[in-house]
């Protein structure tokens, strides 16, 4: 049987590795024209006449006139580059003497332009449409010279974006307040900040037909597995799309298992995490035009885990407690409470069974409508917040809660436990640190809901078993989801439900399979033990 699937993976991959080679050869590139003239026209129809390419043409020399077309996109290329590294370098009188003085010679143009004229820190060459068409729409200048089949692309790319700014996502109170941007260079460069060594290794790559979106991979050479990174590489590559707006396309396109609601590839806004991930030996995707990088592959505790439990003391990490405690909570909360009220009412003592009957007392739904009313409008409340401008958003959805939670009682149509159940239900949903995985339990808990109203406790029995069972067959390139606690692993146990003391986790995790599996020596503590003892 195993067997079998993997001969149909197989084979799925070859058809879909024919189909992206049939479409590459499809799309034959176009050479640069002889002709400044017709070079230019091309371009200008190929962007339909737009307003916002920039075409200029300028003769240089006295005798021997070179004709250079000189084009860019407004917005996207910084002028002031173009004005000050490109203009005013063509313009001077002494490279207008070096230039007729190559004419006249028959040297190459070209390189007296790339190597002693233009002051621009990267020029390269091009030759064909489809090269200069995807340079100018990332802010490049492209220079045409007539006469000649090749051009120049010139780096002036300065368009306006958001500079960097705290995670809105995420927060700690203690750790670096900076975020990722849209900028994909800048996004690079807070890694670098935090890493600074050569063997952080990147590699970016183009993907999307239209959108021609840059995607880059970053990890540490010596530390992480080459097998995860030709995987991480091969999964890209397959990729055949008109478009990539964000990392949620590709989170979704190379994502080992697709029906499941648990996110199988972590995400963050915060330089920090993604430096302590790569650190550990996991690869950052990002993409250009979003603040949030990729990083794989991913555990699920990962994401019951925050940055800050790292920047306090240790026994600060028995808040991780807490979230677990918030994590069953939020999932299990609203169908325990309609088990019990339905079918066990013997396991409920006595004087609350009194209490719960009298508030139930004129409601006209069971434990389950009630629930599903309640936690439908929960939903519909939290939506709205997050979608309404932020002045107005928490207000909304905090008030709103309160008013509506108040007026159902009011009006008998559920019971005030109901409401308390579904609202710590909620709050404790927040206190887990991943969006993801929040609306992971969120759509889990109307399962284990609709279980307990049939089943009762079985019913919540059976859901836990099957859960396990879903997330024990999930993995993130090839690591299992729910390591180290299946498969156990007792080393990589100090990084899980608590967190030991960061002298004491010397070895990075075992399950990511690591060239260099030391995180730090004896040397520092043992120091510091013999100082103290003397």
């Amino acid at each position: 049987m195993n067997f079998m699937k993997k001969m149909f993976k197989l084979k799925l991959k070859h058809s879909i590795v024919q189909e992206y080679s049939d479409f590459e050869n499809v799309q034959k590139k176009e050479n640069l024209k002889i002709n400044l003239q017709e070079n230019l026209i091309k371009v200008k129809e190929t962007f339909g006449y737009s307003t916002d390419l920039i075409v200029r043409e300028i003769s240089i020399g006295n005798r021997e006139k070179v004709r250079i077309g000189i084009l860019y996109i407004d917005g996207l290329s910084d002028k002031d580059s173009i004005h000050s590294s490109i203009m005013e370098s063509l313009m001077l009188d002494i490279n207008n003497q070096k230039m007729e003085d190559a004419t006249s010679s028959g040297n190459d143009i070209l390189e007296l332009l790339e190597q002693s004229i233009l002051t621009i820190g990267n020029i390269k060459k091009i030759e064909h449409f489809e090269d200069l068409n995807t340079s100018l729409l990332s802010g490049n200048t492209i220079l045409l010279i007539d006469g000649y089949v090749q051009g120049l692309k010139a780096s002036t790319a300065g368009w306006e974006n958001r500079g960097v700014q705290e995670p809105t996502s995420q927060t700690v109170i203690r750790g670096p307040k900076d975020g990722f941007s849209e900028n994909l260079r800048t996004n690079t460069a807070l890694i670098r900040r935090k890493i600074k060594s050569p063997n952080l290794w990147l590699e970016t790559i183009t993907l999307g037909r239209e959108t021609q979106t840059n995607i880059s991979i970053m990890y540490m050479k010596g530390i992480v597995n080459d097998k995860t990174v030709e995987d991480v590489k091969q999964r890209l590559e397959l990729i055949d799309i008109d478009g990539i707006l964000e990392s949620g396309y590709i989170e979704e396109l190379i994502q080992d298992k697709t029906y499941t609601p648990f996110p199988t590839i972590y995400n963050t806004e915060r330089p920090d995490v993604i430096a302590a991930g790569l650190l550990e030996g996991r690869i950052a995707i990002l993409v250009d035009g979003t603040p949030f990088v990729l990083l794989v592959p991913a555990i699920l505790i990962q994401f019951i885990q925050s940055a800050e439990d790292y920047y306090q003391r240790s026994d600060f990490g028995i808040i991780r407690m807490v979230r677990l405690l918030a994590f069953f909570l939020a999932l299990l909360a609203p169908s325990i409470y309609i088990a019990l009220t339905t079918f066990h009412q013997e396991m409920i003592p006595t004087a609350l069974l009194i209490s719960v009957a009298a508030q139930r007392e004129g409601v006209p739904f069971p434990a389950f409508i009630e629930a599903l009313i309640m936690e439908i409008t929960f939903e519909i409340l939290r939506e709205a917040g997050v979608r309404m401008p932020r002045a107005v958003g928490q207000a909304v959805s905090i008030v709103g809660a309160l008013v509506i939670g108040q007026a159902a009682v009011e009006a008998g149509i559920v019971s005030a436990a109901m409401v308390i159940v579904v609202a710590i239900t909620a709050i404790s949903n927040f206190a887990i640190p991943s969006y993801n995985l929040g609306i992971a339990i969120r759509i889990s808990r109307f399962g284990f809901i609709v279980l307990a109203a049939g089943f009762g406790l079985f019913g919540i029995i059976l859901g836990i078993f099957t859960l396990i069972l879903h997330l024990c067959s999930l993995h993130s390139f090839d690591i299992p989801y729910m390591a180290p606690l299946a498969p156990f692993n007792v080393t990589d146990q100090k990084d899980t439900i608590f967190r030991f003391p960061i002298w004491k986790m010397k070895n990075r995790p075992k399950l990511l399979n690591h060239k260099n599996m030391k995180h730090q020596s004896n040397i520092s503590r043992d120091r510091l033990n013999k100082k103290w003892n003397n």
